[in-house]
């Protein structure tokens, strides 16, 4: 049998096969309004699609704990009553055509307030929509707003919205729940000594560092049902301390591990590997499976299940990413935008029967027999 195809039991959730969709923004939600931040037809059908075509699990984008941790104002988010209404049609959906329905939870920190990526991705001021970022630090991110640096409370009540979004995902009908803490947002930049000049007892240390973050899953943890799994977005390195030509020492894969041994004490269940985002000039060479090493490291390293991500285009790349042991899943991003049926084909390739929905798979077969 083919090891992306295989079930994966997380908890007493099972998840019908390793090949899952990343989340990705669509910047497609309402700016203002009474629908601001919820979920429209278009993400229902962009989410509903991926299951369609057979992804074991269809990941909702970055969804804002609250209205200034959207990265821009046209990002989905989760902290009113109407947005969580909206987000129980994109649940059903994804669970009718066989998937499990799982969202990221998030706070953009320091990158939030910017414009949409095909108009500039520029940093937008108050007159145009725009809010202050906040921060660990008063910190920029690039040529973006200087953040205000949180006080203690405030990160405290931040750890109350990730609770909170967390309840609500579930009421919703999500059945996995995933913090964002990669790719330079807010709970990244906590992590990292590049974004992070605090002194209190959230700054300086590692373990100090650390402290937001297992905050966040330990309020979130509490208020998830103990038979559903909470995964964890990770950026494995800043891409800064591995380059011998840059000073600067970052975010490294061996804090990653230390990390996720803490997280897994604390109920997460599984590490969604990436890497990078917290600085603009990073010296990184994609190339397909770039950051599958990294997952290998965090599983070996600490003994949690993790997802593989990055330049995963082919079945038979994933196949042997899953069957060797280097990550437990794989998430695909681009390339089921390309090919939202890539689940089947790969299926296909690979000797298995692919699971096309009654409407599809009738057509599909008999034209193969005909």
């Amino acid at each position: 049998m083919s090891a992306l195809f295989a079930p994966l039991a997380l908890r007493s959730l099972e998840i019908p096969n390793r090949v899952w969709m990343s989340p990705m923004c669509m910047y497609s939600a309402a700016a203002d309004g009474e629908d601001v931040g919820a979920p429209t037809d278009f993400h229902l059908a962009h989410l509903a699609t991926r299951a369609v075509g057979g992804a074991g699990l269809v990941m909702v984008e970055a969804t804002g704990v609250r209205a200034d941790g959207r990265i821009s104002p046209w990002d989905l988010g989760l902290w009113n009553d109407r947005q969580q209404q909206a987000f129980t049609r994109v649940t059903e959906a994804i669970r009718a055509h066989g998937s499990v329905p799982a969202i990221q939870l998030a706070h953009a920190g320091r990158k939030a307030s910017v414009d949409k990526p095909w108009r500039g991705n520029q940093p937008l001021a108050s007159a145009d929509g725009g809010w202050q970022p906040v921060a660990p630090s008063a910190e920029p991110f690039a040529h973006h707003l200087v953040p205000h640096e949180l006080t203690a409370e405030e990160i405290q009540q931040l750890v109350r919205d990730f609770a909170e979004s967390a309840r609500r995902a579930l009421a919703a009908g999500f059945q996995v729940v995933e913090l964002h803490g990669a790719h330079g947002y807010l709970i990244h930049s906590f992590l990292s000594p590049v974004s992070n000049k605090r002194t209190d007892a959230y700054g300086g240390s590692l373990e100090n560092r650390l402290r937001f973050a297992l905050e966040v899953v330990d309020a979130v943890r509490a208020v998830w049902p103990d038979e559903l799994p909470v995964f964890f977005r990770t950026s494995a390195t800043d891409w800064l301390t591995e380059n011998p030509s840059d000073p600067r020492e970052g975010w490294t894969g061996e804090d990653t591990v230390r990390l996720a041994k803490e997280l897994q004490a604390r109920g997460v269940d599984l590490l969604d590997v990436s890497s990078g985002g917290l600085v603009p000039d990073a010296e990184i060479k994609p190339a397909p499976g770039y950051q599958v090493p990294f997952a290998a490291q965090v599983r070996d390293g600490a003994g949690i299940s993790t997802a593989a991500v990055g330049l995963i285009l082919e079945p038979a790349q994933a196949e042997e990413i899953v069957s060797s042991g280097r990550a437990d899943a794989v998430m695909l991003g681009r390339q089921l935008l390309r090919e939202p049926y890539w689940a089947h084909r790969a299926a296909e390739e690979l000797g298995e029967q692919p699971r096309w929905p009654d409407q599809y798979g009738y057509a599909v077969g008999r034209r193969k027999a005909g």
